[in-house]
C-alpha cells in the first residue's frame, strides 16, 4: 500500500494531470483495500485499518503540502469509474489542501486513540461488528477527503451520502441500545434533509447552466439571484455544520457515538459544512451584504445559544456537543465578517475575518477532539458521563485532568493556546475596521464584538464548572471513587493534540501566513500586504510573550519539584472551619453552580421539572423523587412536534388496515375513480 502511494506521488511530480491508469493504480486501490478488513482476523483488524489510513494520509498530505507550498497551483486526478460516471475528477487547490490537512490530523489521532478506547469492547463484540466499525471509519475518512476534492455536483452528492452513511454506522456501534439506535436513525434522517437542499441547489444550477457542479456556480451567479441559491446551499451545508436552528442532530449523535467517533465528527466532519459554504462563497458575485448579514446573524445566534445550552448540561459529552455549535458560530462570525468586508470593499476586514474563521477550523478540530477523547477517558474509568456523579478525578486521573484543563483553556480562547489566535484575528479585523466604517457598519461590528465577547465569557463560566465539578472536590459516587487513570494507549495520542495546540499558540505565524495566502488568493483580495505584515508582526510578539510565560511556568514546576524532593510532604484534609464530618454532598453540584445563571437565562432555556406535588392533606409528606432538565427548544419545535404529528397521522391511517381483501379492493376502486375525475376535469 505504501509503495503504491509513493509510486503515485512520483508520477504526480512528473505530470500534474495524472492519467486514469495512475489514478486507478494508486488512490482507488487504497480505497478498495478497506474491504479486506472483513477478511482479516479480529485481533489484526485495527492494525490493517491503520495501515490503510496511514497510506492514504501520507499520499494526500504530500499533495496538499505541494499545493500549499506554492509548487503548483492545483493537482488534478482524472480517472474513469465504470457504470457510475464517465469520468471522476479530483481537484486539490489551496482551500482543499488546507481542509485535507485538518482531516488528516484529526482522523489519525482519533484512530490512534481508538486502539485503547475499544479494548474493553473486544470480549463483548463479535468480529463482524469491528469489521463494520473500522470499515466505516475508513470510509468516513475517505469520503471527507473526496468531499473537499470533488467539484462535480453528482459525484459530490455521492461522496456526501457516503459520509452520512459511514458516520451513521459509527454512531450505532452500540446498536443493542435502543436509544442509540433511535438516535442514529434520527441522525440519518436529518442528514438526508440536508442532502435534499443540496440536491435542489445543484439541480437548479444544472438546469440553468447545463453543468451541475461548483465550477458552474460562477456562471449561474452572474445571471441570477445569488441570495436565493446561496440560502439553499447554506441550509444544506448548515445542517451538517450544526448552525442553530439546524443543529438538532448534533447534541443527540455525539453522546451516542464512541468518543473517538465523536472526536472526528465534531473535529472535522461538521467542518465539511463550513467547507461547502466557503466553496460556494468563492463564486458569489452579488447580494454580498445580505449574504454576509445572514451568515453573521445565524452565527451569532448559534454561538450564544450554543454556549448557553452547554452550561446547563449534565452529560459531559452533550455539553461538549453544544460547544461544537458555539464554535461553529465563531467560525461563521469570521466568515460573515469576511463577506461583509467584500461587499463594502474593506479587504482588511475580509482578510482577518476569513482567516480567523478558517484558522478556527483547525484550532477547533484540535481542542474539541482532545476534549472528546478526555470525556471518553472519564467514561472508561467511571462508566458514567453524568457530571453530578463525578468529582475528585484529578487525584485519580492526573494526566486526563491536565489534558482536559489544557483543552478547556484552549476552547475558551485564552493565551497561550491556539483558540486565542483565531479569535484574536477576528477581533483585530473588527477593531481595525471601526475607524473607516460607516454608521451602519459600525453598529454591525460593535454588535458582533459584544456577541463574541459574551460567547467567550460564557465559555469560561461553562468550563470552570465542567472542570471543577468533574475533576476537583470529592467523588460524588462510588464510580468516581473507584476511578483509575486510563491506559497509555489513550493518553499518548492526546499529547499529539496538546503539542499542536501549544505550537499554534506560540508559533502562530507559521500557520497564519498560509491561511492569509489561501484567503487573499481565493477571494481576490488586493492591497492587503501591509495589513498581513502588521498582523503577523503582532502575532510574533504575542508568541514571544506566550513563550516567556510557558517557560516561566516550566521553570517554576521544575523548581517546585526539586525543592520538595528533599522535603517531607504531609497530606491532610482541607480546613473545614472546625466541621469534622464533611461529605461529598457538602460541595457544589453542577446545578447549584449554575443556579443564578439558570435564573437569569430562564426565558431562553426550557426548564422542565418532574415531581409529585405535595398534597394539602399530607402533614408528613412521603418520600418522592425530583428531576429537572433543560430541553432544546428547537429540537422540540422542529423535530419532536413534526414527528409526533406524522406518528399520529399514521396511527389514524392504520385504522384502514382491516385485513379484509374486500376493503382493499374498495380503496383501489375509489383511488381509480378519483384519478378518473381529476383527469376528466384536466386537473392532472
Amino acid at each position: 500500500m505504501i509503495i503504491s502511494g509513493i509510486f503515485l506521488y512520483f508520477c504526480a511530480q512528473s505530470q500534474i494531470y495524472l492519467t486514469r491508469l495512475m489514478g486507478a493504480l494508486g488512490f482507488i486501490i487504497i480505497l478498495l483495500l478497506s474491504l479486506v478488513v472483513f477478511t482479516v482476523p479480529k485481533s489484526s483488524k485495527y492494525y490493517f485499518s491503520l495501515a490503510v489510513l496511514t497510506t492514504c494520509l501520507i499520499l494526500s498530505s504530500i499533495w496538499s503540502i505541494e499545493v500549499l507550498s506554492g509548487s503548483t497551483p492545483e493537482i488534478r486526478i482524472i480517472y474513469q469509474v465504470p457504470l457510475i460516471l464517465k469520468s471522476f475528477v479530483l481537484t486539490i487547490d489551496r482551500l482543499s489542501a488546507y481542509f485535507i490537512i485538518v482531516v488528516n490530523i484529526t482522523a489519525f489521532v482519533g484512530f490512534i486513540y481508538a486502539r485503547g478506547y475499544l479494548k474493553p469492547y473486544y470480549p463483548s463484540k463479535n468480529s463482524l461488528r469491528f469489521s463494520i466499525h473500522f470499515f466505516s471509519y475508513l470510509w468516513l475518512y475517505f469520503s471527507m477527503l473526496m468531499v473537499v476534492m470533488t467539484r462535480d455536483g453528482l459525484s459530490f452528492l455521492i461522496v456526501w451520502e457516503i459520509m452520512a452513511l459511514s458516520s451513521f454506522l459509527l454512531v450505532i456501534f452500540d446498536a443493542e441500545d435502543t436509544i442509540i439506535m433511535k438516535t442514529g436513525i434520527s441522525y440519518l434522517i436529518q442528514m438526508h434533509a440536508g442532502m435534499f437542499f443540496l440536491m435542489i441547489a445543484f439541480l437548479i444550477v444544472g438546469r440553468e447552466t447545463g453543468k451541475m457542479g461548483f465550477d458552474a456556480l460562477r456562471l449561474y451567479f452572474s445571471n441570477h439571484s445569488n441570495l436565493f441559491l446561496f440560502t439553499l446551499f447554506f441550509i444544506g451545508f448548515g445542517i451538517k455544520a450544526g448552525f442553530i436552528p439546524l443543529h438538532t442532530w448534533l447534541p443527540q449523535a455525539h453522546p451516542a457515538a464512541p468518543s473517538h467517533v465523536s472526536g472526528i465528527m465534531s473535529g472535522v466532519m461538521i467542518k465539511m459544512g463550513i467547507y461547502g459554504i466557503l466553496r460556494v462563497l468563492l463564486s458569489v458575485q452579488y447580494d454580498l451584504l445580505q449574504i454576509g448579514i445572514l451568515i453573521l446573524v445565524v452565527s451569532l445566534i448559534s454561538g450564544i445559544l450554543g454556549v448557553m445550552m452547554a452550561i446547563v448540561q449534565h452529560d459531559l459529552k452533550r455539553l461538549l456537543a453544544y460547544h461544537s455549535i458555539e464554535n461553529i458560530g465563531i467560525i461563521g462570525i469570521g466568515i460573515g465578517l469576511g463577506v461583509i468586508g467584500l461587499s463594502t470593499g474593506n479587504h482588511a476586514l475580509s482578510l482577518l475575518g476569513f482567516s480567523g474563521g478558517l484558522l478556527h477550523v483547525l484550532n477547533h478540530s484540535l481542542f474539541k477532539s482532545l476534549l472528546f477523547f478526555n470525556a471518553g477517558s472519564v467514561y472508561q474509568a467511571t462508566h458514567t458521563r453524568n457530571i453530578e456523579q463525578l468529582g475528585g478525578l484529578m487525584k485519580r486521573m492526573p494526566y486526563t485532568s491536565v489534558l482536559f484543563l489544557i483543552g478547556s483553556l484552549a476552547i475558551c480562547g485564552l493565551p497561550p493556546f491556539n483558540g486565542f489566535i483565531s479569535e484574536y484575528l477576528i477581533y483585530l479585523g473588527m477593531f481595525k475596521s471601526l475607524s473607516a466604517a460607516s454608521l451602519y457598519q459600525s453598529v454591525i461590528i460593535l454588535g458582533t464584538i459584544v456577541g463574541l465577547s459574551l460567547i467567550g465569557g460564557l465559555a469560561i463560566f461553562c468550563f470552570t464548572k465542567a472542570f471543577g465539578i468533574v475533576f476537583l472536590g470529592e467523588p460524588r459516587s462510588e464510580k468516581a471513587f473507584a476511578a483509575m487513570e486510563v491506559s497509555k494507549d489513550m493518553i499518548l495520542p492526546q499529547f499529539i493534540s496538546v503539542f499542536l495546540i501549544v505550537l499554534i499558540g506560540l508559533a502562530s505565524v507559521w500557520f497564519v501566513r498560509p491561511v492569509f495566502e489561501i484567503v487573499s488568493a481565493g477571494f481576490g483580495l488586493t492591497n492587503v500586504n501591509n495589513e498581513a505584515g502588521s498582523s503577523l508582526s503582532d502575532l510574533t510578539q504575542i508568541g514571544l510573550l506566550g513563550g516567556i510565560f510557558v517557560l516561566s511556568v516550566v521553570i517554576l514546576l521544575i523548581y517546585r519539584h526539586l525543592h520538595l524532593k528533599s522535603k517531607v510532604v504531609r497530606y491532610g484534609p482541607t480546613w473545614g472551619c472546625g466541621y469534622t464530618a464533611p461529605g461529598p454532598k457538602q460541595q457544589y453540584t453542577s446545578t447549584s453552580y449554575a443556579y443564578n445563571y439558570n435564573h437569569l437565562a430562564k426565558p431562553v432555556l426550557m426548564d422542565e421539572k418532574m415531581m409529585d406535588e405535595i398534597g394539602e392533606d399530607e402533614i408528613f409528606p412521603s418520600e418522592r423523587s425530583f428531576k429537572s432538565r433543560n430541553d432544546d427548544f428547537f429540537r422540540k419545535v422542529l423535530l419532536d412536534k413534526p414527528v409526533n404529528w406524522v406518528s399520529g397521522l399514521l396511527k389514524n391511517i392504520a385504522i384502514m388496515q382491516t385485513g379484509r381483501i374486500q376493503h382493499y379492493i374498495l380503496y383501489a376502486f375509489v383511488f381509480m375513480l378519483v384519478v378518473l375525475l381529476l383527469t376528466w376535469f384536466n386537473i392532472i
